[in-house]
């Protein structure tokens, strides 16, 4: 009996071990697809109007979306208790989107990436001052040299300086709120659900503005691209949402950082662009007080951070 037990308790974390690889598999699969999705969305800024390009983004998540979940959870899916959140939620990702595209129109790919994610620290900066909450000694200095790696980046002053950061930092406070609504309403509301609603949001919201700003693609390449983005921020949200289900949400955190080296990879590859020895150092700084912070947040919060993405 002894030994029964002893291989029943092997096996069980044998298959645990098991679903915490997998998990963070799925969570480096999930930041390359945004990294993909943002290098995608960089290069179709040189061509594609760029509310035209959102709204394509968002109609095909939202209808990939439906077509997926739909047959499977039925009108369950649609069931919500705050759909006024709901709405805010998805405006917010909208408005954050709409900061990414036009910040990676002019910045480069790898250093917009760090900037973004310190997102995780801004929020608590928010938990602090708006929501009142305690926030420790460590906290603080997790945020401070997350900021300190932003300024080692953006260098105020120097060359690499200019109203274009404004932009991610823009994209930074947007996510931060919409992380705190997404916190609020992961207590009550399926992930599904709000994943559902989000692409359907943006998707009305960005047709709006599309009437205006319609144009004729010169090649059918370009609308390939486009289907690029829509597929890759929906597969990456997706794989989210599978890995969170699988591992918890304090082991997968700080993984999301990789998504810093997919953005320099895909910088170097299509753009030529490779941040110097300062920047790699500022971003270096971000990762690490990052991926403490946001580790530190989910401990807290229990709730999952999502990366911010385009």
């Amino acid at each position: 009996m002894p030994g029964g037990a002893a291989a029943t308790s092997r096996i069980r974390r044998d298959i645990e071990s098991e679903r915490i690889l997998a998990g963070i598999g799925l969570v480096i699969l999930a930041v390359a697809c945004f990294a993909t999705l943002d290098t995608a969305t960089k290069l179709s800024t040189t061509a594609v109007p760029i509310l035209m390009g959102i709204w394509v983004r968002y109609a095909f998540q939202a209808v990939a979306t439906t077509m997926v979940l739909l047959p499977l959870h039925g009108t369950a899916l649609l069931r919500t208790r705050h759909p006024r959140y709901q709405l805010l939620r998805g405006a917010l990702l909208l408005a954050s989107s709409t900061l990414a595209f036009f910040s990676l129109r002019y910045m480069p790919l790898a250093e917009f990436t760090s900037i973004v994610l310190i997102a995780p620290l801004v929020i608590t900066l928010l938990a602090a001052t708006t929501l009142k909450e305690q926030v420790s000694p460590l906290r603080w200095a997790l945020v401070a040299g997350g900021f300190v790696g932003t300024l080692v980046i953006l260098r105020p002053g120097g060359g690499a300086f200019s109203w274009a950061v404004l932009l991610p930092i823009g994209l930074v406070l947007t996510n931060a709120w919409f992380q705190v609504l997404t916190s609020k309403l992961a207590r009550t509301e399926d992930p599904l659900t709000m994943h559902f609603y989000t692409g359907w949001v943006g998707a009305l919201l960005a047709s709006v503005a599309v009437p205006f700003v319609w144009t004729a693609l010169p090649s059918w390449q370009w609308w390939a691209l486009l289907c690029l983005m829509g597929f890759m921020g929906t597969v990456g949200h997706f794989l989210l949402i599978l890995a969170y289900q699988r591992t918890p949400a304090s082991t997968l955190t700080p993984y999301l950082y990789a998504q810093i080296a997919f953005a320099t990879l895909g910088g170097w590859i299509m753009f030529s662009q490779m941040p110097d020895v300062v920047s790699l150092t500022g971003m270096a700084l971000i990762a690490v007080c990052g991926a403490a912070g946001a580790w530190l947040t989910v401990r807290e919060r229990h709730v999952p951070i999502e990366p911010a993405e385009s």
